[in-house]
């Protein structure tokens, strides 16, 4: 119950009518009085009356008697009560003590408590603002709705305070597909649910982006929504249109905008209007389904300009717009005097409206004309390029992302001197910036398969807040389904007529609808609406980025909800199956483009021969798999640059493809162990929601299994190519065979769980089934068997290379010291930074060198590595004056050798692979804008 919709009054009656209904859930003696004082103005906030209405539908839907009370006065002293109010408010302060207040002094901060006001036990759900507000009682509604009982839902032992890590949390869903994302958009049920979801997980901002669908105005066909404007409003004194769009519609996509908007202000979600393109015309497009009439370079910018305004003042809930600024938006780089002018058209808003930039080509100029505005200014670069990483930020950018010289004028910033930029955070980190930083998430890694793992989640929420950072925005699951005119259109129900005003046919087509964007080919998999699928991934990723250290009960709750005694089995397969594909992309990446590399469904690439495939076209030459980049080259070897080690004994401290392939095996057995204990213990083994989990985690566990076997593989395959030693290529032609057998294993498995063809683009390497994928390794398997045919019968190896064989096989060790390192406090720029790293006296082991490497937090940099000096087990060095002298903070870490076989880093990747693996040292901890 929505209680902004009705007033006071008639909420009082309304709480009077429902408290005698009856439902499943606690017993008919349980009653409570719920108590909200008008006077105050964060309890009296909309948003806050709204969410009081959902905890108290969740408390009549379990069958207790609700009373609402403006003052704890009017409460029986023996009564059950919950008090609602502000943090600064007399009744909040009473229950309070003063540590506890001042813990609620920042934006968005909660407190759940059990005290006494006035004589009378209660439960405090109080918070700094509304927002917060709105998180304390949907806290309450969800400790309800999954409690056996009220007591059990209202026992809080221990004060619950809590405040944000990251001050944005955002999600985006991106509508790219005229036939698979028209259903969602205009499903106005969806819509509530949808928004009351993340509000609840503690999202609190929501992008819904419009002309995402194409890079580059070429080949159009699904135009719908790709230059936004004419699909939303008509503006006086231009004759823009759509093609076949009736006023109608564009009309209906409006009102859907601002219903959309609104439910989300009523949330307390700040919501953002994503505007990817402002190109109009489409080239070699004789299909595109809508052209864009009456614009010219001459009205251009002037029509965007007050076309944005028309809509920001037709949609008042509209808090920011999200605008692509480089070529990829169909307007040249550098055109500062367009965004100027469309810039104006928010201005012209008449009101703080926040413009955040999509950090690829952004330049200075780009940001002072934001900057301009007045207006709240973020960028938003990609987190580890268009996919999902390990839970920190890299190191360092591949080589292929470094700065160039370009002849592209469309792309003279992205392609040439701010190249860097298209995949990372690049320079955008000085500590003296006037504008925010947001991280964005990009689809790329997994798109499909469930997600959860609480330990990663946490660490990812404290990563994006380096460096003083706002936050992070995710691209939702299923982002870019149906992409580039790839979509695929729901089935119409069975056995009735399209009429959109049979609600029963309407409910199937819109579940229709849900199992064509999900891909499933056994709808009986298909949730109501696609989200519902993912709400593991929402609680996980939302309440961590809130707060990383939130209780482990909060995810624990819903599980046990849904598994019963399979629920903590059901938590550690589903942790150690969501670790395997950021782990993954971190070491292997042929990619940057999530329009190319797709790891989730992979497209195989050759270890052999280079021209059996070359769809990785950002892979450097030759194009095979062992030549790959890891998208963390400073940290991560690449495949044969670790063979070369291998055979020359002159190692590296980075993270070898073989110690990756030990990562991916353990983790694919614990996800496979634990699924198996699911198995036994969940209470229902055939509901929907199992065997999706049930099924995403055994793909996820086989694709673990393909990659460690194809690492190995390539790693002795680089190994015989350096020797020619025929034992070499005989043991990486059975690692490849065990490979293909894994993979296809796991395609069985996905056989007639998802569909033939899941279309994510329109490239072979976006769009099929697992089961697609087996010839492209046959034909690699066949070449490398190939060879091995050629070679004689070759004798036993020297004993140097069976030991590297041997270390294949094994995995590599590395050498371990205790470490002991203090970051310096605080950069004092312009003046010597001494760094010291200690080993205790009575340390076994001694390092025979210590390497320091070190640059600024600016990714176009390289770093400087220098030979630490040494006395009694205590190591020194010095970063120059001239090279603090920088509005950059300094980022570092330790190479420690042991001869020419062994070296580690330090801090490194502890055990749970969850810590940042470098120091940062900073200037001051400086706010960004808000």
């Amino acid at each position: 119950m929505a209680l902004t919709r009705i007033d006071r009054r008639q909420f009082l009656v309304t709480t009077s009518a429902l408290a005698g209904v009856s439902c499943v859930g606690f017993g008919r003696t349980d009653s409570l009085a719920l108590v909200s004082d008008p006077e105050d103005d964060v309890a009296a906030a909309a948003a806050s009356r709204w969410a009081l209405g959902e905890l108290h539908e969740a408390l009549v839907e379990r069958g207790v008697t609700v009373r609402l009370h403006e003052r704890i006065e009017q409460v029986a002293s023996e009564e059950r009560c919950i008090l609602v109010a502000g943090a600064s408010s007399p009744r909040a302060r009473e229950v309070l003590d003063n540590g506890r207040a001042a813990a609620l002094s920042t934006a968005e901060s909660v407190a759940l408590v059990a005290g006494t006001a006035m004589g009378r036990d209660v439960v405090l759900a109080s918070a700094h603002d509304a927002r917060g507000q709105v998180y304390a009682l949907l806290e309450l509604a969800d400790r309800v709705r999954h409690a056996p009982d009220l007591t059990t839902a209202l026992s809080l032992p221990q004060p619950v305070i809590e405040r944000p890590a990251n001050r944005i949390r955002s999600v985006a869903r991106l509508f790219v597909s005229d036939v698979e994302d028209k259903p969602w958009f205009r499903d106005r049920e969806m819509w509530p649910a949808y928004l009351t979801m993340l509000a609840g997980e503690r999202f609190n901002r929501f992008n819904l982006s419009f002309g995402i669908g194409y890079d580059f105005l070429r080949n159009v066909t699904d135009a719908y929504f790709l230059f936004v404007y004419p699909f939303l409003v008509s503006v006086p004194g231009y004759d823009v249109r759509a093609t076949n769009l009736s006023d109608q519609e564009r009309d209906e996509n409006l009102g859907l905008l601002k219903f959309i908007s609104d439910e989300a202000a009523l949330r307390g979600i700040h919501f953002q209007l994503g505007i990817w393109t402002h190109g109009y015309e489409w080239s070699e497009s004789p299909d595109a389904n809508h052209i864009i009439e009456g614009l010219t370079a001459d009205n251009h910018a002037s029509y965007c300009r007050d076309a944005l305004t028309r809509i920001l003042e037709a949609c008042p809930a509209v808090r920011g717009v999200t605008f692509r600024i480089h070529g990829e938006s169909g307007v040249p780089e550098a055109s500062y005097a367009f965004w100027k002018t469309v810039f104006d058209g928010v201005v012209r808003s008449g009101r703080k409206v926040e413009i955040d930039m999509h950090a690829k080509g952004m330049d200075q100029s780009m940001i002072d004309v934001a900057l301009g505005t007045g207006m709240p200014v973020k960028i938003s670069p990609k987190y580890w390029a268009e996919h999902l990483g390990m839970p920190y930020h890299q190191a360092a950018i591949r080589e292929l992302e470094m700065p160039r010289e370009t002849d592209d004028e469309f792309f003279a910033l992205s392609s040439g001197s701010r190249r860097f930029l298209r995949y990372g955070y690049g320079d955008l980190l000085r500590e003296d910036r006037r504008h925010g930083v947001i991280h964005r998430i990009w689809p790329g890694t997994q798109r499909l398969l469930l997600w959860g793992d609480p330990t990663f989640a946490a660490a990812y929420s404290r990563a994006f807040s380096f460096c003083g950072s706002d936050g992070v925005e995710i691209h939702e699951p299923l982002s870019f389904k149906g992409r580039r005119g790839s979509g695929i259109a729901a089935s119409a129900p069975v056995g009735s007529r399209g009429d959109p005003t049979n609600q029963s046919w309407l409910a199937a087509r819109l579940r229709a609808a849900a199992a064509s964007r999900c891909a499933y080919a056994d709808t009986s998999l298909s949730p109501r609406w696609d989200w519902e699928k993912y709400r593991s991934s929402y609680r996980v990723w939302g309440r961590h980025l809130y707060n990383p250290d939130v209780d482990p009960e909060v995810c624990r709750r819903a599980l046990r909800h849904r598994f019963g005694g399979g629920a903590a089995a059901v938590e550690s397969a589903l942790a150690s199956a969501s670790r395997i594909l950021p782990i993954i992309t971190t070491a292997h990446g042929p990619s940057a483009a999530n329009n190319t590399y797709w790891p989730e469904v992979y497209y195989n690439q050759p270890i052999v021969d280079a021209e059996r495939d070359r769809t990785y076209g950002d892979t450097p030459e030759p194009k095979v798999f062992g030549n790959v980049s890891p998208f963390d080259p400073q940290l991560f070897s690449r495949i044969d640059d670790f063979a070369a080690e291998l055979v020359s004994g002159e190692r590296s401290g980075k993270y070898s493809p073989l110690e990756v392939a030990r990562w991916l095996d353990e983790l694919s057995e614990a996800a496979t162990k634990s699924l198996a204990e699911a198995d036994a213990q969940a209470q229902d083994t055939k509901s929907p929601e199992y065997r999706r989990m049930a099924i995403d985690v055994a793909i996820q566990a086989g694709l673990g299994r393909f990659f460690a076997r194809k690492f190995r593989s390539a790693a002795l395959y680089a190994i015989h190519e350096r020797t020619k030693d025929r034992a070499a290529l005989e043991r990486a032609l059975q690692a490849y065979r065990d490979a293909r057998a894994a993979w296809a294993e796991l395609a069985e498995r996905a056989k007639g769980v998802y569909v033939t063809d899941i279309t994510i683009g329109e490239r072979p390497s976006l769009r099929g089934h697992w089961l697609d994928r087996l010839p492209a390794m046959d034909g690699d398997i066949a070449d490398m068997a190939k060879k091995l045919e050629g070679l004689g019968a070759g004798g036993a190896p020297p004993e140097a290379l069976r030991r590297v064989l041997d270390e294949v096989s094994r995995g590599p060790q590395r050498p371990s010291f205790s470490c002991s390192h203090t970051p310096p406090e605080r950069l004092h720029r312009g003046q010597p930074l001494e760094i010291t790293l200690s080993l205790p006296p009575e340390a076994e082991g001694t390092p025979s060198s210590v390497l320091l490497h070190y640059r600024h937090v600016h990714q176009a940099e390289r770093y400087i590595t220098a030979e630490m000096a040494g006395k009694d087990q205590r190591y020194r060095a010095v970063v120059p004056g001239r090279y603090t002298d920088s509005p950059y903070p300094i980022q570092y870490y330790f190479e420690l050798k042991q001869g020419p076989e062994q070296a580690t880093l330090h801090p490194g990747l502890a055990p749970s692979l969850t810590n940042q693996p470098y120091f940062v040292v900073r200037s001051r901890a400086q706010e960004t804008s808000t």
